[in-house]
């Protein structure tokens, strides 16, 4: 006798394909994510605190209160702490001076190459992390193009690092402030404007408030970036001006105090929590149809308009393309010698490695991406749970995985699901955005018709929002590609990718090892850039709409 009548069956499987979006993202982030930190704390707070054994009776049972606030009792961590903060808070200080007045004429003017400078402008977001540091050194080091023209070598200040942050974070600010306006009302402006306002004056009373949800969106993505970012922070902040993520990777890896560095990163994790909840309680409130009665752009007629153009474009070249112009610069003048390290087995395997790593966190990726998209369009945790990659540090996730999967180590599937792990939020963040600015009514017609939900989705949405999945794979592809913090914990001998095999020769004595380490980031920026055109690149329809 069956179980289930035929009926029954039908209806019980449509109920689990409607939990599908949930269930999939979720057990995701429960195994990969959420148990790995979970376990690592316990491995560092269940022996005592800081390596000490925990007398709960002397202590009333308050030892963990106690050690919870230690940190900032301890006059070097708090350093740290404090200095995470600072630079973050300063990086998103600096984005929005030097950002706004850019994506104000880059919205508001019409000019002869303005998209192709809006796509070159996300090149230095796609940049891996490591290679972006070596642009900076490049730049600013002891022997970079700086110093070679006789400026001030950087070297052991703060500069470098807050200017590794500006060039890496600029673009998500313009970005978002340039789509911005493009949304403000023309008719409330012009409204402004016939009432007596001046440029400046409709701009303070129309224009900022009109697009100061965009831009707080838009600085807390910098904050989060800043304050839990570690490729950067390791590389140019040094023993003086690192990061409280390099001091739990320190903490973790060279010293193994597991008790400190799990109280360290319970910090971080409230702090980056508090941030992505605003976040996505931002972006909730941005989710509107978009507006049809737009600022038209118009082509800039006197000289001072045309100054304007000319100063945003000089800019963004100093900032945002300057490092990477070093980076070239110094690989070009290595010699033959140092570019034989392109010929090197070692060199071959890890292009390789990174190659096949990040195709398959890609097709990983993507699938959750929009899955958790779907789950998540009428629910702010859900949404919020999106950014938990971000909030919980690649550090304690990667040492997390190999104490809760010791035997999964030997298995590249982890590897590649720490990958997609970090990556895969970059595709749920696009589509869900898409999939706000749709009207309801296209899938309510499709369900009138008598699609099922997955076919109205397959039929109607998914060709509307593909240019959002395609941005949110281009930044997935350009994530995995660069990965560097996991990669340092499960990373075997065997699977060296590009940025391991550049952090060992950074980390090696010598300028013949830091000009190869140049050469190979060359090589990992083409390979990034590859990977973000080839996905992102409009389609002929795109491009005869535009």
């Amino acid at each position: 006798m069956a179980l289930f009548s035929w009926p029954a069956a039908t209806r019980l499987g449509a109920r689990a394909a409607a939990y599908l979006p949930v269930l999939v993202p979720a057990v995701f982030l429960l195994v990969m994510l959420l148990a790995p930190a979970l376990r690592l704390m316990l491995q560092g707070m269940a022996p005592g605190w800081f390596g000490a054994p925990v007398d709960l009776e002397a202590s009333g049972g308050l030892a963990w209160v106690t050690s919870l606030f230690a940190p900032w009792q301890d006059a070097y961590l708090r350093g740290r702490m404090a200095w995470s903060l600072t630079q973050a808070a300063l990086t998103c200080m600096i984005c929005l001076l030097v950002g706004l007045p850019l994506a104000w004429v880059l919205a508001r003017f019409e000019f002869a190459g303005r998209t192709l400078v809006l796509r070159l402008l996300m090149l230095p977001f796609v940049v891996p992390t490591l290679v972006a540091a070596l642009g900076v050194l490049a730049l600013m080091g002891p022997r970079g193009l700086l110093v070679q023209l006789g400026g001030p070598d950087l070297q052991g200040t703060p500069w470098l690092l807050l200017y590794g942050n500006v060039f890496f974070n600029l673009c998500v600010l313009v970005r978002a402030a340039t789509e911005s306006l493009g949304q403000v009302s023309a008719a409330r402006l012009a409204a402004a404007r016939s009432l007596g306002c001046t440029p400046w004056r409709a701009f303070w009373r129309v224009e900022l408030p009109a697009i100061a949800p965009w831009l707080m969106s838009a600085l807390c993505l910098v904050f989060l970036y800043c304050f839990s970012g570690f490729g950067l922070a390791l590389v140019l902040g040094g023993q003086d001006y690192g990061t409280v993520e390099v001091e739990i990777y320190t903490l973790v890896a060279h010293e193994l105090q597991l008790g400190s560095a799990s109280v360290l990163a319970l910090w971080v994790m409230a702090f980056t929590g508090l941030v992505a909840w605003t976040y996505a309680a931002v972006e909730r409130r941005l989710a509107t149809p978009l507006r049809a009665d737009t600022v038209p752009r118009q082509s800039p007629r006197t000289p001072l308009q045309w100054a304007a153009v000319i100063g945003c474009v000089a800019v963004l070249a100093l900032v945002c393309a300057a490092p990477l112009v070093a980076i070239v610069w110094r690989a070009a003048h290595a010699g033959a010698q140092v570019w034989a390290v392109l010929s090197d087995e070692a060199t071959l395997q890890a292009l390789w490695n990174t190659c096949r790593f990040s195709a398959s966190a890609l097709a990983v990726a993507t699938v959750l991406g929009v899955l958790h998209a779907v789950a998540a369009r009428r629910s702010l945790w859900l949404r919020t749970a999106v950014f938990l990659p971000f909030v919980v540090s690649p550090v304690m996730v990667g040492f997390g995985l190999l104490l809760l999967y010791p035997s999964w180590t030997n298995s590249a599937g982890l590897l590649v699901a720490a990958y997609a792990l970090l990556a895969y939020p970059f595709v749920a963040k696009a589509v869900a955005s898409a999939l706000d600015g749709l009207p309801a009514s296209y899938a309510d017609a499709a369900r009138s018709l008598g699609a099922n939900p997955w076919r109205a989705f397959w039929r109607v949405s998914l060709p509307l929002i593909a240019p959002a999945l395609r941005r949110g794979m281009a930044f997935a592809a350009a994530t995995a590609v660069g990965e560097f913090a996991v990669s340092l914990f499960l990373s075997r001998p065997e699977w060296a990718t590009l940025t391991t095999l550049i952090y060992q020769h950074l980390g090696r004595p010598g300028a013949a090892n830091m000009d190869a380490a140049l050469v190979l980031a060359c090589v990992l920026m083409l390979l990034s850039f590859a990977a973000f055109m080839l996905i992102e690149w409009p389609s002929r329809e795109e491009r005869r709409d535009a």
